[in-house]
């Protein structure tokens, strides 16, 4: 084995798990909340009360078994039995478990702040990155790396401060007194049980954690081929391929089975070392106690207590093992999330980034070259302006780089060369947040949320009033479908808007487009899943829609845009041609061309239909 290697490795690893509880701790030692500092002061002040009320309770049985034992006590039941030691007794115990209940109510808001604010951060930092990110995760794994790392940051902050650092606390107490009251020798023998425990734990734990790993790994997988196969339940249903999808998933579970099996097996052997271990370092401390009884140097009362005392540590320490287990997972789980708060943004606001001054809505794209990778360019030096209030069409093949325009200019993406602009300021001076104010986009694919037709609607301005929200449905002609609807404006969607007509999401999509009143819009091929019919309706409601602010149509089908003041035809990413429907007609260019061969097939459907008249 390549030790160099492993050693790197391994102290790499210490290091992330160091950097994971220091990243943790600034969450918890809020600087800028003054009671939970107070809290955390408190939770500690009672963590120490409690161990001490703990570790003094075998003093008292000791000296309770002695007074029982000793000699001309006569037959006074109130000698016999001494009240003041069994009330003290009971006493012990009942500080022990009132300090320590206490300690965690202190703590308990404490604890879920921190989990709250991690939460909360890791959410909003996801919302920041970039499409490319999102692209590229799956979302099912994503939620499963957060979900696990909140637990991990809850079982940590419980389990450090109620179970590790009592447990050491006894044990640094404990080793004392005996050492104090009993000698070094059961002292030493303690502390060499304690640390063959420890260190057997340790090693044995370090094996076991690669099980572990690949078990999180295959239910990451597992669930990221759930989510996905039951988002795709219509395409899985087309292709009749439910064998096919239960084989993948059974194969990400399979794996997860054999990597559980064998993590509940080597247990079994850590479970065992740690019962002989334990019980080696009891029979020896015992043995020492005994002989001193024999011998006269210790009391009845020592060997109860010397036997007391060790029980307290065998008892945590048999749960150690578990909670170090946990611990480390915690940490590996803790350490997935915190580097999702590392990921570069990609798309970053400048430290001087200014709000995008109100405007007309002029928009400027000049030399714009870009590309998803180096490798591969989408766009070449292409310019173009849109007028306030005017409306330009971009059309062109699919691959031409017509959606790659919208992302640009909603700035998922930053240009390799040139200049995008929008109202005389490049986006890139500006704050994402008001530059994506300023822009309404109604896409081709309208995904909704699992919530009703309000949520739906209101998401375009989430504080707008009721009134508001009818009327921009009004505008969208939605409002004659909620009138037909049992629940009305309550009627819930469904899955990505499953429950509804393309044509009724697309109406949804409008609507919250005009409650957000945007400068500019952005229809991004619109209409081009829809029936005939149906997209002469939406083109309607889009012409509504638009009157009096600038609009940039993405568009396949031509007659949707022969009303445009220019029409740029995109080819390889290059601005082939450009100008009106009719100076593209008589140039018989490929707008011309494709101007054809929409108009053939068009005429080929009405055909069609009048014959199945």
């Amino acid at each position: 084995m390549d030790t160099t290697k492993f050693d790197s490795h391994s102290q790499s690893e210490k290091r992330s798990h160091f950097s994971t509880a220091v990243t943790l701790l600034g969450y918890i030692w809020n600087k800028d909340r003054i009671d939970l500092k107070i809290r955390i002061v408190i939770a500690v002040i009672l963590l120490l009360a409690a161990e001490v009320s703990t570790v003094f309770a075998p003093y008292i049985l000791k000296f309770l078994v002695d007074d029982l034992t000793g000699e001309g006590m006569g037959d006074n039941i109130l000698i016999v039995v001494p009240l003041s030691l069994i009330i003290a007794y009971g006493a012990m115990r009942i500080f022990q478990q009132g300090f320590g209940e206490l300690r965690d109510a202190v703590f308990a808001k404490v604890g879920q702040n921190a989990i709250r604010q991690v939460a909360l951060q890791t959410f909003q930092h996801l919302h920041r990155l970039s499409l490319r990110f999102h692209m590229d995760r799956q979302t099912g794994g994503l939620s499963r790396v957060i979900e696990r790392g909140t637990k991990g940051i809850d079982f940590l902050l419980r389990f450090m401060l109620f179970n590790i650092i009592p447990t050491f606390l006894k044990i640094l107490f404990i080793c004392g007194i005996m050492w104090v009251e009993y000698g070094i020798a059961m002292s030493m023998v303690t502390a060499v049980t304690l640390i063959g425990y420890i260190y057997f734990t340790l090693a044995v734990t370090e094996w076991r954690l690669k099980y572990r790993r690949t078990m999180n790994e295959k239910d990451s997988e597992a669930n990221t081929k759930a989510i996905d196969s039951l988002l795709n339940y219509e395409t899985v249903k087309y292709f009749g391929n439910e064998g096919h999808e239960s084989s993948r998933f059974d194969e990400a579970i399979a794996g997860y089975e054999t990597a559980a099996v064998r993590s509940q097996t080597t247990l079994a052997y850590l479970n065992i070392g740690q019962g002989f271990i334990i019980s080696i370092g009891m029979v020896l401390v015992l043995y020492i106690a005994a002989s001193g009884v024999a011998d006269g140097s210790m009391t009845v009362g020592d060997f109860v207590a010397a036997h007391a005392f060790l029980m307290l540590l065998i008892q945590p320490l048999n749960f150690l093992g578990f909670v170090y287990r946990e611990i480390k997972q915690s940490l590996v789980d803790m350490e997935k999330m915190f580097e999702l708060l590392a990921v570069n943004r990609e798309i970053d606001d400048r430290p001087d980034a200014q709000a995008l001054i109100s405007g007309a809505g002029e928009i400027e794209f000049k030399n714009v070259n870009f590309g998803y990778e180096e490798s591969r360019q989408i766009l070449h030096d292409v310019s173009f302006t849109v007028k306030a209030g005017q409306k330009v069409a971009i059309v062109g093949p699919s691959g031409a780089g017509k959606s790659t325009i919208s992302r640009i200019l909603f700035r998922f993406y930053d240009v390799n060369d040139g200049t995008v602009m929008i109202d005389g300021q490049d986006i890139t001076t500006v704050t994402q947040t008001s530059l994506r104010a300023a822009i309404g986009i109604v896409p081709q694919d309208t995904v909704l949320f699992n919530d009703t037709i309000r949520y739906n609607v209101g998401y375009g301005r989430p504080d707008a009033s009721e009134e508001d929200i009818f009327e921009a449905a009004r505008l969208a002609s939605i409002d004659q479908l909620i009138e037909k609807l049992p629940e009305g404006f309550d009627t819930m969607v469904g899955e990505r808007g499953l429950k509804l007509s393309g044509g009724e999401k697309q109406r949804v999509a409008i609507a919250h487009t005009i409650l957000k009143a945007p400068r500019i819009l952005l229809f991004d091929e619109a209409t081009s899943a829809l029936d005939s019919r149906t997209e002469k309706e939406i083109q309607e409601s889009l012409k509504e829609v638009s009157k009096n602010r600038t609009t940039l149509v993405i568009a396949h089908r031509l007659s949707t845009v022969v009303d445009a003041d220019e029409i740029l035809v995109l080819d390889g990413g290059r601005i082939a041609e450009r100008g009106s429907h009719l100076q593209l007609l008589e140039k018989q260019g490929h707008y011309a061309e494709m101007w054809a061969r929409q108009q053939e097939a068009a005429s080929y459907e009405e055909r069609l239909e009048q014959a199945l008249k």
